[in-house]
């Protein structure tokens, strides 16, 4: 069956930026900008007040600013545009420092090495840029602590190898209280002190003002400071000093990256619905998922770079749609599902099932239409490597259309700072207009923090165990019912202890409750 005439109809192309959405396989109903038209207008307003200032994020008093990150004319106030526009300078003069070796590492030597300590936001955007832009060869190789996996810290160590005295760490938490974050601070810092070295000559913090890790940054003497503003979420900090400063020390063109991103908002705020690509997506979500998130959304970018690029969606979306409450305080259970795979990998993981089992999604095809910058290689008579990518992408799409799977698909010339930019963009304005269609604040993480907390409680109930422990064998419900608290956690954290040395298990019953355990 041909889309021919559908295609033409709803298919929207930015010559300017080399862009184009497809929407044609997706089964939506044409009436669907006049039946939520007045949606549509309350989202576009929703956008112009917070692209002018207005408090986006009431639970913490907040606006939300990121837009203005990569179009300082943008900012409500002088003030605020100065700001920044002198920590991009910045960013961008202290990679060039470290470059020329005018910073220099604590030993006289040029810094080759760049250490990203960080999580969520602060760890997902600088690895995007890292593997989708970062020049090939870069001018620093580029590692990361983004998590507080033990065993992944010393993997990571033990890569960067000799290279330590010459590699720069960046730690980056805007409260400065993030323990996964301060953990790290802390693994790396143990590592330098190991091999010798002067943490605080090869140390910059990325933080909040006046926050613990400004604090504890400013009293040890690091290198320096580049600002977090409390206007500008995690997850969609990239084109702050986050993403800027990293990048910068990876040889990427900053500041075409942030005209990518200028040019696509420009683009989506002055566009009706029906040629905006950033409502469009939110639409076409709205639509899949009946505006309930029914389906979940699977990304699929052609184009090995673009492998991590489901992933930053993962928390761009997630985190922002997911939401117990809408703005009127009803239970609404709201949210996305993201995830993904390249192309053609996919075809050989799962494309199956989404062409043949459940009809739970709706995919998001990516397109490069750059196949390569190097000269064509013919792997058959006719054929290159990237005419086989076009073709399993087309295939794919066409498989998936047969059995009524739906699709969108996404095209760009190539992938370079300022394309890069240009769908990041493009996907945050999606999250927002998504946000107000189906009426739930985008900026807040309440589900977060409930995480933190129950995170909190455990440790201290764990240092509890740990110090109820003695020669005397005790089962998990003995010190449950000694310290007050749940029989599963006590023997989860008796276990953990066990595992590490700190415990041992002098007999393992028929069940975990006869499960006896005394101190190591």
């Amino acid at each position: 069956m041909s889309h021919w005439d559908r295609f033409q109809k709803y298919f929207v192309r930015y010559s300017n930026l080399g862009f184009s959405i497809d929407i044609s396989h997706m089964a939506f109903e044409d009436n669907v900008f006049t039946t939520l038209a007045g949606r549509i207008e309350s989202a576009f307003k929703a956008m112009r007040e917070l692209e002018a200032g207005a408090i986006a994020n009431p639970d913490e008093q907040r606006m939300v600013g990121h837009y203005w990150l990569r179009d300082s004319r943008l900012a409500p106030n002088a003030g605020l545009k100065k700001e920044i526009d002198e920590t991009l300078a910045a960013t961008l003069k202290f990679a060039a420092d470290i470059h020329s070796g005018t910073i220099k590492a604590a030993n006289g030597k040029k810094f080759t090495r760049v250490l990203v300590v960080g999580i969520g936001g602060s760890a997902l955007g600088p690895q995007l840029i890292a593997h989708a832009i970062t020049p090939a060869p870069a001018p620093m190789a580029i590692s990361f602590f983004d998590n507080t996996d033990p065993d992944g810290i010393d993997r990571v160590i033990a890569e960067i190898g000799d290279e330590l005295s010459t590699t720069i760490t960046l730690v980056i938490s805007k409260s400065g209280g993030t323990k996964e974050t301060r953990n790290g601070m802390l693994e790396a810092e143990a590592a330098y002190k190991k091999a010798g070295l002067d943490f605080t000559q090869h140390v910059v913090a990325v933080t909040g003002d006046g926050s613990e890790l400004d604090k504890h940054a400013k009293a040890q003497g690091w290198l320096t400071i580049f600002p977090m503003w409390d206007w500008v979420g995690g997850r969609t900090s990239v084109m702050s000093a986050v993403g800027t400063i990293a990048a910068a020390l990876q040889g990427v063109d900053v500041p075409q990256f942030l005209a990518g991103a200028a040019a696509m908002d420009a683009e989506t705020r002055q566009r009706p619905a029906r040629e905006n690509a950033a409502m469009l997506l939110a639409l076409m979500w709205h639509h899949a998922g009946k505006g309930k998130g029914l389906k979940d959304m699977v990304v699929l970018p052609y184009k090995d770079r673009l492998v991590l690029f489901s992933k930053y969606l993962q928390q761009l979306v997630m985190e922002s749609l997911g939401k117990e409450h809408d703005l009127s305080g009803a239970v609404v259970n709201q949210g996305i599902a993201v995830y993904g795979n390249k192309g053609s990998t996919d075809q050989h993981a799962y494309v199956q099932q989404l062409r043949d089992g459940v009809n739970n999604f709706f995919a998001t095809f990516i397109e490069v239409r750059k196949a390569r910058d190097t000269a064509p290689f013919e792997v058959e008579p006719g054929f290159t490597s990237g005419d086989y990518l076009q073709g399993f992408l087309r295939g794919t799409r066409k498989a998936l259309a047969e059995k009524n799977r739906e699709s969108i698909t996404l095209s760009i010339a190539g992938i370079n700072a300022f394309s890069l930019g240009m769908l990041i963009a493009l996907f945050e304005r999606a999250v927002s207009f998504y946000a107000s269609l189906v009426n739930v604040n985008a900026y807040h993480q309440p589900g977060v923090e409930a995480g933190k907390k129950a995170a909190t409680e455990f440790l201290k109930q764990l240092a509890q165990v740990r110090a109820a422990l003695s020669s005397s064998a005790v089962t998990a419900g003995d010190l449950a019912a000694k310290l007050g608290i749940d029989a599963e956690d006590a023997f989860h954290m008796l276990t953990h202890l066990a595992a590490n040395g700190q415990a041992l298990v002098v007999s393992a019953g028929g069940s975990p409750s006869l499960d006896q355990f005394i101190t190591s």
